[in-house]
């Protein structure tokens, strides 16, 4: 072995329990304040979101979910913790290769979290196959889906795949030897090969040789054996078959004895790597950041084996052969009982056979008209305006807008009128994840065309989408637009757009302000929450952004955004401590926080001090969360709750008391030290009453649900609510429902139109009779 990989992790631990055990093992006795250790306050980040992804796997487990949605969430569950490997536990084995000896937030060393990942990871592995076998299995042949084995396949079906093979496959193949003139191959990242044992045919005696075949990827990983005319169950007697499948590793595996003729093959098994696939770039040294990060997305092909996985099925001599060569630890080996990868379940589920099958997915929902865009049309219709666009909207008023429960479409409506309106000036935007086909990219090649002034900041350094944001980087350069990859050191989080329109009355700035990327398609999976305004303090603020973003510019005087990593954190560490202070003067104090992660160990402390002067605190953590809530003397004022369902909870949203004046604000941020102290990131407040209500709303809906909560325990775990003798509220359908009705409502005649949205300016729970809310209560 290497010296970075030489070193294997110790494991003699003393103690009678397991490190994990020691990790959640709390307390009997409460403590005073002063007297708890870093590991009795806070949670270990990387552990935290191995219960996260727990959390998305109990939504494969739960058999109240559609199946094909249970499919999904499996996928989804693979999907995450190979990305978890690829980069946090990647950067946990570069700082135990080099002897690095600080302490995380809850006191443990690299190599402490990496045997605790390791036994975590393991059991989640395990219950992810044991769900796959014993669960999903099973329900998809009694609805009539099959993954069959080579060996259930009928003479008509072997000759199929056989032939698949010989024409399609053969050709592609490429198996390779290992011997004195060839070397070990390179092993690409998440792809499944065949490792194989061989002699030759004619002499028992010769030694064993190893060969590895690539599974390719460029050809569908699912061969379908059933013609999908004949897929329709009408006259299907049960348990007949609607779709059989067989896996594309088996075909080849069914045929090696094609490739290594005079050989004969002793053993074979499938296997997979993950790779260390963070990238290490030296901003201040590369000439050009977007050739340098080129340069090291080629790298992450060479980057240190993380993970083996591997069937169970292997021998030992196999086993030992490619651990040797590939220099992984034996705690990195997974033992896999099924098939490797099962992000393949996400592409089943989209099979015409399967979509045929509508009662096995969620009910379908097509996201609302933004009833706030329609309200504010209706009143300037009202007022005699005769221009029905965007621009006249956003004069009318704020608009707020709830993806994806609410349309996109008034967002790619605002880039496109802007590129195409002869008064529109400049556009100016950044961009952190975009789809792989873009109308936005359109709108903004089509503005400069125009003779528009187009700046767009796209970050180069959004990870896993590098090689997306590189190229449409150079196809907006190409038009015309002026593009920058960011600031040195920082990524470029914030998600912004500004418009310069020449008006009658001057020059007025449109600004839209979201917490999710200017992705059309993740718009659709993602919940986020957005802002359109023309307030001429925005206008200017955002001025001043794009122009600290694209020159050397940075004033001290902002009227509304508060930009990371200069003010970001100061400003949250100001709001809390007044509610603290609200709180020991007897005033109203209470904050509710809804974001992705939270891992700040600075903004943790200050809402222990708060909860400890009283401060009633509701956090709402889809991810990471270490802080523990609900410990007495510490955290008792303070409830964690994780939403995990159709749609995954993205928005940014914070709110304080204030002593009955409350704040809303909507942020880019969660409360990391990356998106406090590395990141440009915008916190902005929601000013507008009707905004602000719907913005409380939303935090109200997703702290009464008990469908699709999990609560955490102060150990770090999750429990799901109790739900005897409660009425029953799933937040997501709350929403859904809730954006149909007002939009329904914004097609009613006027008077419907000037009452709709006015909403109890105050945060004390949604009032159930209220005609702006429906029943969304549902049996279990």
């Amino acid at each position: 072995m290497n010296k970075k990989t030489s070193k294997s992790i110790d494991k003699s631990d003393t103690e009678t329990k397991s490190l994990v055990k020691r990790i959640k093992k709390w307390p009997k006795k409460a403590k005073s304040p002063a007297s708890y250790s870093k590991r009795d306050k806070f949670v270990n980040r990387e552990l935290s979101w191995l219960e996260f992804n727990e959390r998305v796997l109990k939504e494969a487990r739960d058999r109240k979910n559609p199946l094909m949605e249970r499919l999904s969430f499996l996928s989804i569950t693979q999907s995450n913790l190979d990305e978890f490997f690829m980069v946090r536990v990647a950067s946990l084995h570069d700082q135990f290769n080099v002897d690095y000896s600080k302490l995380d937030i809850s006191g443990l060393l690299p190599g402490e979290q990496l045997e605790a990942i390791s036994e975590c990871a393991h059991a989640m592995m395990y219950r992810m196959y044991s769900t796959y076998n014993r669960s999903i299995l099973p329900r998809l042949e009694k609805e009539g889906f099959f993954i069959r084995s080579v060996s259930e396949l009928d003479e008509r079906q072997r000759e199929m795949i056989d032939n698949y093979f010989d024409t399609i496959l053969y050709p592609i193949l490429t198996p390779m030897a290992v011997d004195s003139g060839r070397p070990f191959p390179l092993i690409h990242n998440k792809v499944i090969n065949l490792g194989l044992l061989l002699r030759k045919a004619d002499d028992e005696e010769s030694d064993m040789q190893f060969s590895t075949i690539q599974i390719p990827n460029v050809v569908p990983r699912i061969f379908v054996l059933t013609p999908e005319q004949t897929s329709s169950g009408d006259d299907r007697k049960q348990g007949d078959p609607l779709l059989e499948t067989v896996l594309l590793e088996d075909i080849v595996a069914a045929n090696l004895y094609k490739l290594v003729d005079g050989y004969e093959i002793v053993d074979q098994v499938a296997y997979r790597i993950m790779r260390n696939a963070d990238l290490e770039i030296d901003e201040e040294e590369a000439a050009d950041l977007l050739v340098e990060i080129e340069k090291q997305i080629r790298l992450r092909d060479w980057g240190e084996v993380i993970k083996l996985e591997i069937s169970d099925t292997v021998s030992e001599a196999l086993l030992n052969f490619l651990v040797n060569e590939l220099e992984v630890d034996y705690s990195s080996i997974y033992s896999i009982n099924g098939p490797l990868d099962l992000t393949f379940l996400s592409k089943f589920r989209g099979l015409p056979h399967c979509k045929q099958q509508k009662q096995l997915y969620y009910p379908p929902f097509s996201p609302q008209p933004v009833s706030m865009y329609q309200k504010r049309l209706a009143e300037a219709k009202e007022e005699g305006v005769n221009d029905m666009d965007i621009f006249t909207a956003i004069r009318q008023g704020d608009i707020f807008m709830y993806h994806p429960y609410e349309e996109f479409d008034p967002v790619l409506e605002f880039i496109r009128l802007a590129a195409r309106d002869p008064d529109v000036l400049a556009i100016k935007q950044t961009l952190y994840r975009i789809s792989s086909d873009s109308p936005i990219i359109q709108y903004l090649t089509e503005a400069a065309r125009n003779g528009k002034q187009v700046f767009v900041l796209v970050e180069l350094k959004a990870r896993f989408d590098e090689e997306n944001n590189i190229h449409w980087a150079r196809a907006l350069e190409k038009e015309g637009c002026h593009v920058i990859y960011g600031l040195v050191g920082l990524k470029t989080h914030s998600k912004i757009t500004l418009v310069v329109r020449k008006e009658e009355e001057g020059i007025r700035r449109y600004v839209h302000l979201g917490t999710g990327n200017y992705n059309d398609q993740t718009a659709k999976l993602y919940t986020d929450s957005a802002i359109f305004t023309c307030r001429e303090s925005y206008g200017e603020d955002a001025t001043e952004f794009f122009n600290m973003l694209s020159g050397f510019s940075a004033p001290d005087d902002w009227y509304k955004l508060i930009v990371a990593p200069r003010w970001l954190r100061q400003n949250f560490v100001s709001l809390i401590r007044r509610e603290t202070e609200h709180a020991l003067a007897g005033k109203k104090a209470r904050i509710v926080a809804k974001m992705n992660s939270l891992v700040d160990e600075g903004i943790s402390r200050e809402l222990y001090k708060a909860s400890q002067a009283g401060v009633k605190i509701e956090l709402i953590v889809r991810g990471i969360c270490c802080l523990r809530p609900g410990i007495k003397g510490l955290s008792e004022n303070i409830k964690v709750r994780s939403l995990v369902g159709r749609y995954l909870e993205h928005a940014r949203i914070y709110y304080f008391e204030n002593d009955g004046h409350q704040d809303v604000f909507m942020s880019s941020a969660d409360w990391m030290p990356r998106n406090l102290d590395r990141r440009i990131e915008l916190l902005y407040p929601v000013e507008d009453e009707e905004c602000k209500a719907r913005a409380m709303e939303i935090l109200q809906i997703q702290l009464d649900d008990n469908l699709r909560a999990h609560l955490c325990n102060s150990d770090g775990t999750y429990k799901k609510p109790d739900l005897r003798g409660v009425q029953l509220l799933d937040a997501q359908i709350a929403s859904s429902e809730l954006a149909i009705e007002r939009a329904e409502y914004a097609q009613k005649e006027e008077e419907a139109l000037s009452n709709m949205g006015e909403y109890k300016p105050i945060f004390e729970g949604i009032d159930q009779s209220s005609p702006d809310l429906i029943d969304v209560s549902y049996d279990v």
